[in-house]
């Protein structure tokens, strides 16, 4: 029988029911202990924000805390979050490409410390909500640096037409922007951000990104005086989904990136203080685990399909980014793996296929399925399609488990609903 954080999956499954996500709790404090201790320099000062909208609840960023981590957020849920858990919002980073009025005042309102600013727009709101003296935010400003990492389209952030920040090309925009961070009274501008995607498994991408950057930090201050003492480079670390990935060992990269920074940032003689890096897939997402009942099994003339208790409504990756996943069926691990199944949930869509092909041993209705790193964008991303309700979530270490967040009920799902 197989175990998540010291306890077994038919106990996790029986205690809180399933469709279950699960985090070992082990793993996850094993991960945070790993980027604590690796991405740290003598030459410049570093920092790890823990980019929340892989997995964000309240005890999520307590671990965080814990920790030492900075915060990455992207929306007023995540912020409040972030605040109800008791975290220290001046190390919260703001991000997002179209911050409302609203979302913008909560963050002063909640003392965030630094709002990374996306466009012309955004800059001129922020000078204009802090010009009263009451407050000083620190800022970053997004850059596109044109790199286009090799991954899904949906998850390159950095090609010329992105959605996020401000591209190399469109330099006198960027400019502009620049100087109006610069220029406004209660405004410490600091300087770039980028991020150039997701699951990236090649270290030159960051090589490249972190030439550019610097480079462009360099011709900043010597074409329009426009001073850049911080650098955050994003996340985008990958992950083992499956066999077929090799993501680079968590050490490797932060040693990769920290001496690919001390190079570049020795031919600005040392301009650049600070280092940041936003780490959020890496984190959780091979810590998590989802626990399926198997529940009908049906044969057609060219699959054979194991039909569990949830679905693209507790993981829409599969069918948003065609995302590969590996499971195993829980007291069959070593039973020969005889039968190519197709993993299909519940939702009345076509497209409703967790795992396309997988060999397994022979499958049997009440069967626990386990899908492996399905850590991160799982709740955070789930849905009520269908009229499901969302899977509790538990913490699972040392033989312990605790619900983190609880499984909802008919009642709650229909709670906003006027009679």
């Amino acid at each position: 029988m197989a175990t998540i954080g010291g306890t077994s999956v038919r106990q996790l499954a029986q205690e809180y029911g399933t469709p279950l996500y699960v985090y070992d709790e082990d793993h996850l404090r094993m991960m945070l202990d790993t980027y604590r201790t690796a991405f740290r320099s003598d030459r410049f000062e570093t920092g790890v924000l823990y980019a929340s909208k892989a997995f964000s609840c309240k005890a999520m960023i307590r671990l965080i805390q814990e920790y030492g981590f900075c915060l990455d957020v992207v929306s007023a849920g995540e912020l409040i979050t972030a605040k109800q858990a008791g975290y220290d919002c001046t190390k919260v980073f703001f991000h997002g490409n179209n911050k409302t009025p609203e979302e913008l005042a909560l963050a002063k309102e909640c003392g965030v410390g630094t709002i990374v600013v996306d466009n012309l727009t955004e800059a001129e709101r922020i000078r204009d909500l802090y010009s009263d003296g009451k407050t000083t935010v620190h800022a970053l400003l997004r850059v596109n640096p044109g790199i286009e990492a090799h991954t899904h389209k949906y998850i390159v952030t950095a090609h010329v037409d992105s959605k996020f920040g401000i591209s190399f090309l469109n330099e006198k925009e960027l400019v502009d922007t620049a100087r109006v961070l610069q220029d406004a009274a209660n405004v410490s501008f600091d300087g770039i951000h980028a991020h150039i995607g997701s699951q990236i498994f090649d270290k030159q991408a960051f090589r490249e990104e972190i030439a550019k950057l610097f480079a462009y930090a360099g011709h900043l201050k010597e074409a329009y005086g426009i001073e850049i003492n911080t650098i955050n480079l994003g996340g985008g670390f990958a992950v083992r989904y499956t066999d077929a990935d090799a993501p680079i060992p968590i050490r490797e990269v932060c040693e990769t990136i920290l001496n690919a920074c001390a190079e570049e940032n020795a031919k600005l003689g040392n301009q650049i203080r600070r280092v940041y890096i936003e780490p959020g897939r890496s984190i959780v997402a091979e810590a998590g685990y989802t626990i399926y009942t198997v529940g009908t099994l049906k044969k057609t003339p060219n699959r054979n399909y194991i039909f569990v208790d949830g679905g693209m409504a507790d993981n829409i990756r599969p069918a948003l980014y065609q995302a590969e996943y590996d499971a195993f069926l829980d007291g069959k691990e070593d039973a020969p793996k005889e039968t190519e199944y197709t993993v299909a949930g519940k939702c009345c869509e076509s497209g409703d296929i967790l795992i396309q092909k997988i060999a397994l041993p022979k499958a049997e209705q009440g069967d626990l399925l386990v899908m492996k790193t399905t850590g991160a964008y799982g709740y955070s991303m789930a849905s009520h399609y269908n009229k499901l309700l969302l899977p509790a979530v538990v913490f699972s270490g040392n033989g312990k488990t605790r619900t983190v967040i609880r499984r909802e009920t008919y009642e709650h799902l229909l709670s906003l609903e006027e009679d």
